[in-house]
């Protein structure tokens, strides 16, 4: 089992940064990729960014790449999501999810586990 609790959301102007936490416990933090998916209302989850157990590799949506970094410190079992030059559109409940397979693709669906979800919200 694994338990995800994200942190560092929150409302800020376009242009700004956030940085979200993702705190994890249960199984061996480094056994499992991570990612981070997020919503806008009314519309389904979708793919922000991926890393690998080690953090040697990193996926990215077109859409945040050059603008977002996700990381993660296994000695701390947390991941991390930097999002800097945030826009109005970035708007959304951001969550964080672990695949214990390894596997690191878009799909919401392989992800195993999620956390509850963190609120940012992004003004013009």
């Amino acid at each position: 089992q694994v338990q995800l609790v994200e942190s560092g959301g929150g409302l800020v102007q376009a242009g700004g940064s956030l940085r979200l936490s993702c705190a994890a416990s249960g199984r061996t933090f480094s056994s499992y990729t991570m990612a981070w998916f997020r919503q806008h209302p009314g519309k389904e989850r979708e793919f922000v960014s991926s890393i690998s157990r080690k953090g040697g590799i990193t996926n990215y949506a077109d859409s945040v790449k050059g603008r977002f970094t996700i990381s993660r410190d296994n000695a701390k079992n947390t991941g991390y999501l930097q999002m800097n030059s945030l826009k109005p559109e970035d708007t959304a409940i951001y969550y964080c999810a672990a695949n214990v397979r390894g596997d690191m693709d878009y799909y919401p669906s392989s992800y195993n586990y999620w956390g509850q979800g963190t609120q940012v919200t992004v003004s013009s």
